[in-house]
């Protein structure tokens, strides 16, 4: 009570003065009350699922480093990834099974400095979230405390990653998942293999992003599957999806690994990432050359006969013409082989 007392009687500039030495928060933030949100400030998840209901592309880059998370930023882009496949890229691993959690929490605070504008989303890497729901959730909280990321993003649909997903969620966290082909599980997948491929595999990955969904992650990650079946899941989901090499259907992009150039690499990264983000918003990527994962004829039929079965006919429908409208594009490109 005496310090409040001696408090009220000093300077309005030492009381300013005082206030400030108090609090690591700048004065106007926690007396200036909510501020509207302008485009140069943090993409949200509410911003993410308006751009989903009206429709429009959801774009998303892999960065590992400042140079190219501050790139990130100039053109505008919703999600910056900070992917695992930084064990490859730019660690020169095999596999992006050898990342540690503290490489990764390096490259994550190096593009969280960079990136200021697009929602950050951080990979759990392998090792660090499999043996308990407790384990998963303390690797998320590093991810997003020591990493500065805004989310996480989880690969597979095994009953214990659904399990350590809904932890996760339940902790606060925004979680996107990821089927399809998961470079974490390649000893098993048998190598680098697209997947959905037949029709228990199809319908694998449309069941998979749905338990997903309902353990509560805000998007997945569909990465090598084919066209139809990734049209399938974006219809049966009410989240967005976002592809990796699976067809033009899905709600947003990932973009392919980035090539060396010999050249202006600033200009040269501006340009590639404005057309890249033009190209989603007009649907003209991924093309029929972007989307290289088929099924025969024989497994199309059958998966659209298994959603149905399953009551997503909605599902079996866009599916149906997924199918037909790829068959359309690609016909002309073999039929010009063919001469």
């Amino acid at each position: 009570m005496a310090f409040l007392t001696k408090l009220s009687k000093i300077s309005p500039l030492a009381r300013v003065c005082l206030s400030r030495c108090m609090s690591h928060v700048p004065e106007n933030t926690v007396y200036g009350g909510p501020t509207p949100q302008t485009a140069d400030r943090r993409v949200t998840l509410n911003q993410l699922k308006q751009k989903y209901k009206k429709g429009e592309p959801i774009t998303v880059v892999t960065a590992y480093d400042y140079p190219s998370a501050v790139h990130l930023d100039i053109a505008g882009i919703d999600i910056c990834l900070v992917g695992d496949s930084a064990s490859m890229v730019v660690h020169g691993h095999d596999t992006t099974l050898l990342i540690s959690l503290e490489e990764m929490l390096v490259h994550c605070r190096a593009v969280a400095r960079g990136a200021k504008r697009p929602l950050l989303v951080g990979d759990l890497p392998f090792g660090t979230y499999e043996t308990s729901t407790s384990q998963a959730v303390d690797t998320a909280v590093k991810v997003l405390r020591e990493g500065g990321m805004d989310a996480i993003k989880l690969e597979g649909g095994s009953p214990s990653r659904i399990t350590a997903a809904k932890a996760i969620v339940e902790a606060g966290i925004a979680v996107i998942g990821h089927v399809g082909l998961t470079p974490q599980a390649i000893s098993v997948l048998g190598g680098f293999r697209p997947q959905g491929k037949n029709v228990s595999s199809a319908i694998k990955v449309v069941e998979t992003a749905m338990a997903l969904q309902e353990a509560g992650c805000f998007s997945v990650v569909l990465e090598c599957v084919p066209a139809p079946v990734a049209a399938a899941a974006t219809s049966a989901l009410r989240i967005p999806t976002i592809g990796i090499g699976a067809g033009p259907f899905c709600s947003g992009q990932v973009t392919p690994k980035f090539c060396k150039q010999y050249a202006c690499v600033r200009d040269v990264i501006k340009k590639a990432l404005s057309e890249y983000k033009e190209e989603v918003n007009n649907g003209s990527f991924p093309g029929p050359s972007h989307t290289p994962y088929k099924m025969n004829p024989d497994d199309v039929n059958g998966f659209f006969k298994e959603l149905e079965k399953l009551g997503l006919n909605k599902a079996a429908s866009v599916a149906t013409a997924a199918a037909e409208k790829m068959n359309t594009v690609q016909r002309p490109d073999t039929e010009a082989s063919q001469k």
